[in-house]
Parts: C-alpha cells; structure tokens; sequence
C-alpha cells in the first residue's frame, strides 16, 4: 500500500489552493463593475443602473399565486420576511382570488396594496 508523504500532500494543497483562488478570481471577475477615469463618468452609469433597475421593478407584473419569494419582494414594501408570509397564506389558504384578499397576510395593510395594485395579478 502506498502511503502518501508530507510532500505529495503539500503539492496536492498547494494545487488545491490554486485551483480556488483562480475560481474565485474568475467568479468576482464575472460580476465585476467597470473603472472610470472620472467621477462624472461613474456618477452616470450609476444614474443609468439605477433607472433600469427602478423601471425593471415597476413595469413587471407579479401573479401573487406563483410568485417566488424573489419576486415578490420586487415589489414595494415587500420585504423577504412578507414575501415568505405570503407564500405561507397561499400554501395554507389556497389561492388568492383577489389582488385584495392580500390584506389577509399579516403585515400588509391596503396601502401596500395600493401602491402595487397594478403590478399584481391573481390570474395566469
């Protein structure tokens, strides 16, 4: 039987090691944001970002029974904590039948409602 020494396993964590910190530049590499030269420059893109993800949240509608804890929480005043109480309500009570029946959930009052009303739906 062949027993590994202290160099083997020195190489194969050296090799290990290697192999994560080249994935782990790749991955942070993938989602890196771009340099700027000027502070106008960054302020813009930022400007830009920020309007693509505010129309990106308000042009979508949401089916409130299918809607994943991720898309819920895409609306306003939803937070992760609701979005999970209102998967809850759905799985325990059945389907909603009414974008107002959301009210039922504790947490959301109408006015939460209101402000998403026209980005929620109950039907396919």
């Amino acid at each position: 039987m062949n027993v590994p020494n202290k160099q083997s396993i020195r190489r194969l964590l050296i090799g290990v090691s290697c192999l994560a910190l080249s994935l782990n530049i790749a991955i942070n590499t993938a989602y890196a944001e771009p340099c700027f030269d000027n502070t106008q420059s960054a302020y813009n893109y930022l400007l830009t970002q920020e309007t693509a993800q505010t129309q990106a949240r308000t042009q979508s509608t949401i089916n409130i029974n299918r809607a994943t804890e991720g898309e819920l929480t895409l609306l306003h005043g939803i937070g992760s904590s609701k979005a999970q109480a209102i998967i809850l309500y759905r799985e325990m009570f059945g389907r909603f039948k009414t974008v107002d029946e959301l009210t039922k959930v504790k947490g959301i009052g109408a006015k939460t409602v209101e402000k998403n009303r026209r980005r929620l739906t109950v039907q396919d």
